[in-house]
């Protein structure tokens, strides 16, 4: 079988019409195919963190917003989220598909909906803070 092909006189076309982008345009030799976010080990690696004494903290937590902020040594590249962020209701902490227009609460279900209709202002301002969407009046 490789006999008959070598034989014969097929010559195949660098360039195909069929095909839009050519794969020798798309990715030249040594080019990178795309870019490589690196792990958390190689970042850690590369900051040399065991030179580093031990009681000295390298990150911290920040309440009001719930989240660990490294210090600014630290280089953590990586791209930013491409899903929507979820919407949790206030009350149950459920998915909460709909929010309430007059209160800006969210909510799961109509029990959760009568409930938020019932509570007084301050209450409802209270829920909102948690989420850091509180309206401030003066």
């Amino acid at each position: 079988m490789e006999r008959e092909v070598i034989e014969s006189d097929l010559v195949l076309p660098t360039h195909l019409g069929f095909k839009k982008i050519q794969m020798y345009e798309k990715y030249p030799k040594g080019q990178a195919r795309g870019r490589h976010w690196k792990h958390l080990k190689q970042i850690i690696q590369a900051e040399n963190y065991q030179n580093y004494p031990p009681d000295v903290p390298n990150c911290e937590f920040k309440s009001n917003t719930f989240s660990w902020v490294f210090s600014p040594d630290i280089n953590i590249e990586s791209p930013p989220s491409m899903h929507p962020c979820k919407r949790i209701c206030d009350i149950t902490g459920f998915e909460a598909p709909y929010y309430d227009p007059r209160t800006n609460l969210r909510y799961a279900n109509a029990e959760v909906f009568k409930a938020i209709r019932s509570l007084p202002n301050d209450y409802v301002q209270r829920y909102l803070a948690l989420r850091n969407a509180a309206v401030v009046l003066r």
